[in-house]
């Protein structure tokens, strides 16, 4: 399972730089030959939402584990589940706001 997430790390950092490389102008020669980032938007909002949900998942999973380990702090997990799951959710929001900025 390790060598799958350094796998799948690899391949995610890969790529960003990749994208980043490809952005850049063609320097002396001035001829635009860079990408457009507007196209990356999207995969980023994928990768994003991807993350967030495998968070909310894993933070659900150890409120209901705590909870059942000891039922009388369940308030007190809750309380703690929902402020984790709306700064995950945050994020994944902030992600999908780049859609709409005009990146030049």
């Amino acid at each position: 399972m390790i060598r799958f997430k350094l796998f799948v790390m690899s391949a995610l950092m890969t790529l960003l730089v990749v994208g980043t490389a490809m952005a850049q102008t063609g320097g002396a020669a001035g001829g635009g030959g860079g990408m457009d980032l507007k196209r990356l938007a999207p995969l980023g909002v994928g990768i994003a939402a991807l993350g967030g949900a495998l968070g909310d998942g894993r933070a659900i999973a150890g409120a209901c584990e705590g909870t059942a380990r000891n039922p009388g702090a369940g308030g007190r997990i809750f309380t703690m589940l929902l402020l984790g799951l709306a700064l995950i959710e945050k994020l994944v929001l902030f992600t999908f706001l780049t859609l709409f900025i005009d990146i030049k």
